[in-house]
């Protein structure tokens, strides 16, 4: 059976230049509506590549999303949303585009065209057996991605591709494929339509629930999260009142712990400092946090400060904290 490209057939619509603004939104959104249901006959394929990415994480493993175009910039977008949103270093997912980053902004010719120039995209990122790799391509013929994913295949990497089309060449060359077929385009052949609407879902739900299997949220918040802003201090401040069910708390101490340390947790010491309030007071709303993060220790004489405290803010080891357990300073 030949293979057909259903992503670039003829559009369910004509004429859309006589159709009014409320009639093209409309049908735009007609077809949208069949995109979270493609998506979902995908979940099978998704939940394998999601547990053999997470085995491999474990054990030091990446995820690298590979691309052209729209397909490249969407896994360049879901990776650089990592770090902000899970606290994780860049270097755990990685999106690579098709001549690299200046075809973010500008169309690059013929980058994708090159079967051999994706391998050595990640070559220079030391790739190996532990990494997983994710070709995402609408049409599902990208030689870029192609290529790529044949060659991790060959070196023992754990390999995926999402497309739009059944039975694509894309799908032969990796491991596990993820088929969301989402029909014609509105506008015929956009990709950047339906199906990259469809493949930012998918890449949404193989990075989420990554982060959540690797311990990056809790309970259903993202405890890693960098806070660079307003908003996300007010954020990181509610997680640790909720947390710890501090509802009389004066958020006021908690606010100034996390703008002045970057929502790191800090000493004991160095929280009484940078709130100006009683020390003893400051510990007690403390207490179950530090010791959940083996920052303090409890002893029969008192709370005693753990090496782990101050190498986490950076801060050199005092004498007292290089000492045996027993003969470390008590506060």
């Amino acid at each position: 059976m030949a293979f057909v490209k259903i992503s670039e057939q003829d559009s369910l619509y004509n004429d859309l230049e006589k159709k009014s603004v409320l009639e093209i939104l409309t049908e735009i959104n007609q077809e949208d509506h069949k995109v979270a249901d493609a998506v979902k006959k995908t979940i099978p394929q998704v939940e394998k590549l999601v547990t053999g990415i997470v085995s491999r994480m474990k054990k030091g493993g990446r995820l690298f999303y590979m691309g052209a175009g729209t397909s490249g910039r969407l896994g360049v977008l879901d990776a650089s949303e990592i770090p902000p949103t899970f606290g994780m270093d860049p270097g755990w997912i990685i999106g690579i585009i098709a001549g690299g980053d200046t075809a973010l902004r500008n169309a690059v010719e013929n980058a994708e065209d090159d079967t051999e120039q994706g391998w050595k995209d990640l070559l220079e990122y030391n790739i190996n057996e532990k990494d997983t790799v994710v070709g995402i391509a609408a049409s599902g013929t990208t030689p870029y991605v192609i290529g790529a994913l044949k060659a991790a295949r060959a070196h023992g990497c754990l390999t995926g591709a999402i497309t739009s089309n059944p039975d694509a060449p894309i799908s032969e060359a990796a491991e596990i494929a993820m088929e969301m077929v989402v029909g014609p385009e509105y506008v015929t052949g956009s990709s950047r339509m339906k199906s990259g609407t469809g493949q930012k879902m998918i890449c949404n739900m193989i990075s989420t629930s990554v982060m959540i299997k690797m311990g990056r949220v809790k309970g259903n918040k993202m405890v890693n999260m960098q806070l660079t802003n307003k908003k996300l201090v007010d954020r990181g401040t509610r997680m640790v009142v909720d947390e710890l069910g501090l509802d009389s708390v004066d958020r006021r101490i908690l606010t100034t712990m996390i703008v002045k340390f970057g929502g790191r947790p800090v000493g004991l010491e160095t929280i009484a400092a940078a709130t100006g309030d009683d020390a003893a007071t400051i510990e007690d709303v403390y207490e179950p946090y530090l010791l959940q993060l083996g920052f303090i220790a409890r002893t029969p004489r008192g709370r005693i400060a753990m090496p782990a405290a101050y190498e986490h803010m950076g801060f050199d080891l005092p004498e007292s904290a290089k000492q045996p357990k027993q003969e470390r300073m008590i506060f």
